[in-house]
């Protein structure tokens, strides 16, 4: 896998993993929340992110 891939298997697995969401909104507000506590805890920068949901 490359970084993003294990980035995101991590994400769906510890992060997000047995949560329903009612729409698209709430799913990118927990992915959002999900990366910015990865990037905490595994200490690395996040300098910016942006989502479009469409």
């Amino acid at each position: 896998m490359n970084r993003i891939e294990s980035e995101w298997h991590q994400l769906k697995t510890h992060e997000i993993a047995g949560q329903m969401f009612d729409n698209n909104y709430d799913l990118a507000m927990a992915i959002i929340d999900g990366i910015e506590k990865r990037s905490l805890k595994d200490g690395y920068a996040l300098e910016r992110f942006i989502f479009n949901c469409t």
